[in-house]
């Protein structure tokens, strides 16, 4: 079965190549150094991309970091050239009809197919720019629940995808903007690995981690990615040596004065339920949720949950991502009540894959709770 699966997706993949590869040399000039230039630059970001994605773990650090930013580019720009060739073969099958375009219709292509590339070449600067500068998104809420001062001040970071991208300069980087809010508590919901751990063990990320300063320390959650490590629970056992509570379907009262609860990732389908976990907390006091996928947000309300932080969709991570993640979730990004609960779906500080925010930020949150 997952055999199957893997030759079914490749051939996919290999088909929108394809399509592509094809478009665009119909589109382009009738000279052919330029063809042979755009079909070979193609696959060679195309392979560049496949070798990263299976070996990229296994690579030395530096050039496993500058392959992955350019085969993962090639994502983007073969997502914005398919949208653009589709809107061209969609006008030229209107035009065998409606004959509006009697003469012009290969110059309309190459003029579409020159202003995508353009519009995409400014968008990857913009989207790099903005994915290398994390947003600090403030979020001031009210409880009457008791506290042990007047407030309680969390960091939440979420989707941080730690691994070859993410290595661990960015991390220390990360580390300094979460220290610099001088957080009481700091929660790390989910996908804080990408995939593999011996990128995260090689460059000895541990180092980092612990760094984090926060009066109530540092509490995180498994994401679905922590499940694609070599092995189980590795990434769980990797951030505890490195001084992190890792809450897995449990609940923690945190300085006798409010509770954090952990669920297990969404992935697992023998997690507890949250009314099992919340069977033994004091629901009077504060209570704090960190779930990474954001389904069934009606669930924290019934619970007595105070506020939830999630993540996982990264806000479709660039446009129009963005758009069908929109309509995906209940909440696929921001703040949201329901009742008594306050609900905050961050896009994440790190990301997968292309190192680019179009139309969405990287962030951290800093929620007030007084």
């Amino acid at each position: 079965m997952k055999v199957a699966f893997i030759i079914i997706a490749f051939a996919l993949l290999i088909s929108l190549n394809s399509y592509i590869w094809i478009r665009g040399w119909q589109a382009l000039p009738d000279i052919s150094s330029v063809r042979i230039t755009y079909v070979s630059s193609m696959i060679a970001l195309f392979l560049t991309m496949i070798i990263v994605m299976i070996f990229g773990q296994f690579m030395n650090p530096t050039i496993a970091k500058v392959a992955s930013f350019i085969g993962y580019t090639y994502v983007i720009l073969l997502v914005y050239l398919m949208f653009s060739f589709v809107a061209v073969d969609v006008i030229r099958i209107a035009n065998n009809y409606i004959n509006f375009m009697p003469s012009g219709m290969v110059a309309f292509r190459q003029w579409v197919m020159l202003v995508t590339l353009a519009i995409t070449g400014i968008s990857l600067i913009v989207g790099n720019y903005k994915f290398n500068h994390p947003a600090v998104v403030t979020l001031n809420i009210s409880s009457e629940k008791k506290l042990n001062g007047n407030q309680l001040k969390i960091v939440a970071a979420s989707d941080i995808h730690l691994g070859v991208s993410i290595d661990k300069k960015r991390l220390k980087s990360y580390v300094k903007l979460i220290n610099d809010q001088h957080p009481d508590i700091v929660l790390l919901a989910g996908d804080i690995s990408d995939r593999s751990i011996i990128p995260i063990e090689r460059q000895n990320m541990a180092e980092e981690i612990r760094s984090i300063k926060a009066k109530y320390g540092v509490f995180a959650i498994n994401g679905n990615h922590e499940r694609y490590a070599e092995r189980p629970n590795a990434m769980a056992n990797y951030l505890k040596s490195a001084g992190v509570k890792v809450l897995r379907d449990e609940a923690q009262l945190v300085g006798n004065g409010f509770f954090v609860i952990g669920r297990d990732d969404k992935s697992n389908l023998n997690r507890k339920k949250l009314s099992e976990i919340m069977s033994a907390v004091d629901k009077n006091k504060l209570c704090i949720l960190m779930d990474h996928q954001p389904y069934n947000l009606e669930e924290a309300e019934q619970n007595n949950i105070d506020f939830q932080i999630s993540g996982h969709t990264h806000n479709g991570q660039f446009f129009p991502m963005n758009l069908i993640v929109k309509r995906m979730y209940e909440q696929g990004y921001g703040y949201l009540k329901k009742g008594a609960t306050h609900y905050y779906i961050s896009s994440g500080l790190g990301l997968w894959g292309p190192q680019y925010r179009i139309g969405t930020q990287s962030e951290i949150v800093v929620v007030n709770i007084k």
